[in-house]
């Protein structure tokens, strides 16, 4: 139709950049989940070196940059243990950039986690210690990646006008809203926003068989995997900043009993492709209701 009569109205060089940000944003998702998997692993073995830690809130991230390096070292555990603890608390500090509030008490945490863990037999220890070096090594490359991506996500982002109009929405920022129209493309693609939220796979079967209506609708098993996930965690961002989300949110969570979170978000993310399909068709940047 383009080179026949010139009707066809999507820019090729628009078609690239969603296509180039499409390649940048699937990519992201694929090493998010490979991240995921190391750190699932690195929890696992590190539940046979230190199961308290593995399983105990100590107060810090187990995967920040000085955790991870303590845990990988080459100081067994039991000379961590009996390791004086105003030097296991300077470590902290200086590795952690005065980023802990209280080295002390953190230093206090670990090492009863420590006291409190079951011992393994030396050999046992070694293989342990080796595998989650492995991974230690396999989740700062995959956070390495990470980064690159995104810097490439943003740049790529800045050629399509549409994002401004995502990130105008609170807790939305430019992977999130790169996820978003890299699936969705142009808004002209979609005749309303129900075929936009069937097409990301957040619609609900009708339970239904004569004159009975179910109360439990499942949701579809189908559409774009990829667009479902960003909408997912960009509405988990978007629950604490926005108020009107986040009451809505909430409603839906004291509504539900069977998986509340998960559903409530779901749901919430329904609420979500409304608003974007609104903006994009429109042109307009987000207005809070509460402020309307």
């Amino acid at each position: 139709d383009f080179l026949r009569i010139g009707r066809y109205t999507t820019g090729i060089l628009r078609q690239e950049e969603y296509l180039a940000l499409q390649r940048l944003t699937r990519s992201r998702f694929e090493v998010i989940q490979s991240l995921t998997r190391s750190k699932q692993h690195f929890i696992e073995n590190l539940y046979y070196k230190v199961n308290k830690l593995a399983v105990e809130p100590i107060g810090t991230s187990i995967f920040g940059s000085t955790m991870m390096e303590l845990l990988t070292t080459d100081i067994s555990t039991d000379d961590l243990a009996a390791l004086p603890l105003e030097d296991l608390a300077g470590f902290l500090a200086q590795k952690g950039h005065g980023r802990f509030s209280d080295p002390q008490e953190l230093a206090e945490t670990i090492q009863k986690a420590i006291r409190g863990s079951y011992r393994l037999s030396q050999v046992v220890s070694d293989s342990v210690d080796t595998v989650l070096a492995i991974y230690a090594n396999e989740i700062k490359m995959y956070q390495k990646m990470i980064k690159q991506l995104q810097k490439s996500i943003e740049e790529v982002l800045e050629m399509i006008p549409e994002g401004q109009i995502l990130q105008s929405i609170p807790g939305i920022g430019p992977v999130y809203s790169a996820g978003i129209l890299a699936e969705v493309g142009q808004i002209e693609r979609f005749d309303n926003e129900a075929k936009l939220a069937k097409y990301a796979g957040l619609a609900w079967k009708r339970n239904q068989s004569g004159n009975f209506e179910g109360q439990k609708t499942p949701m579809l098993h189908t559409g774009d995997t990829y667009l479902r996930y960003y909408l997912i965690e960009a509405t988990n961002s978007i629950i604490r900043y926005d108020p009107v989300f986040k009451k809505y949110f909430d409603k839906k969570m004291s509504e539900i009993k069977n998986a509340p979170r998960k559903r409530a978000l779901s749901l919430t993310a329904r609420k979500l492709i409304r608003v974007i399909y609104y903006l994009l068709s429109r042109h307009q940047i987000y207005q809070s209701e509460e402020v309307v």
